[in-house]
């Protein structure tokens, strides 16, 4: 083969293959980012179950050591939280989820929940309509709750998407 046969030849198959891979890449990063939204989407659910198990010792794992909580009462951090849940000052007895909403930001996570959240505070019983946002950080291979925050709404409240 000619040398200038063997250089288009070289040249034509390294453009052929960057092509390939930059039409390939993009659905990858999609379908991760999309999965990675649903492991959020699930780790936001479970988060509630766990609330209303009064299960602090998963919960403990998941708030990350700088988290804070936003209520309608006050803003604490992750050791009061759990203290609260843990005592039931207020118990979560369980958020119906209506629809919820998620963006990553690199190595962050938001997600907006629009919820009926049902719970036992300090002896009475509470049905409140809320908008709760939640702030996720990847640390290593897991995500952490770094802040949680309830918005009272009224119950025709729409996330935008």
């Amino acid at each position: 083969m000619q040398p200038q046969t063997l250089v288009k030849s070289l040249l034509t198959t390294s453009i052929i293959g960057l092509c390939f891979l930059l039409f390939t890449s993009e659905p990858l990063r999609a379908q991760a980012a999309a999965d990675a939204e649903q492991q959020i989407i699930k780790l936001s659910k479970d988060k509630w179950q766990w609330m209303a198990d009064k299960d602090v010792d998963k919960l403990a794992s998941l708030f990350h050591d700088k988290a804070k909580f936003v209520h309608m009462s006050g803003t604490w951090k992750k050791d009061e939280e759990l203290e609260i849940i843990k005592t039931g000052s207020i118990w979560y007895k369980k958020a119906d989820v209506h629809d919820v909403a998620v963006e990553l930001v690199d190595d962050a996570a938001i997600i907006w929940s629009r919820i009926t959240l049902s719970a036992m505070v300090r002896g009475n019983e509470a049905n409140t309509e809320f908008t709760v946002t939640e702030v996720y950080k990847k640390v290593a291979n897991d995500w952490k709750l770094l802040a949680l925050t309830f918005s009272s709404v009224r119950d025709t409240h729409v996330i935008k998407h």
